[in-house]
């Protein structure tokens, strides 16, 4: 199975209404960019990427929880962000039954995550790279 259709597989499975908050997530991630990927890991979850990895998410019991992998170096203007503050590197959204969520919002952090990852990638890139290939 692709991840995509993993993810389709787990959305399914969930019956109650972290299935329609995830699949909900996941439609205002893929919006965003036509060049997200969609990927399965740590045995079960779902992450998007682009350039990097953008966000992971799981159904919990109680909440969904949507963790952006580089969220404290992202501008929150709208304070999405309700978990994991205190760390240095990872930010989250826990989502509970009843909440709802800014799509708007969330489409800009998404947006935010890729242009962190295109300017690391792009720092990565040693200078004069270029030049070096073309002799």
């Amino acid at each position: 199975m692709t991840p995509s259709q993993q993810i389709d597989q787990l959305i399914a499975g969930l019956t109650d209404w972290r299935g329609k908050t995830l699949a909900s997530v996941r439609k205002a991630i893929l919006e965003v960019d036509g060049e997200i990927i969609e990927e399965w890991k740590w045995m079960g979850s779902p992450v998007w990427s682009r350039d990097g990895m953008i966000a992971v998410g799981n159904a919990h019991k109680d909440k969904v929880k949507l963790t952006f992998s580089h969220g404290a170096s992202l501008p929150d203007p709208e304070k999405l962000f309700n978990a994991g503050l205190d760390g240095k590197v990872w930010r989250a959204i826990d989502l509970f039954e009843g909440d709802e969520f800014d799509e708007s919002a969330l489409k800009d952090l998404v947006r935010s995550a890729i242009d962190y990852n295109q300017a690391k990638k792009n720092k990565k890139a040693p200078s004069g790279a270029r030049s070096k290939l073309e002799k």
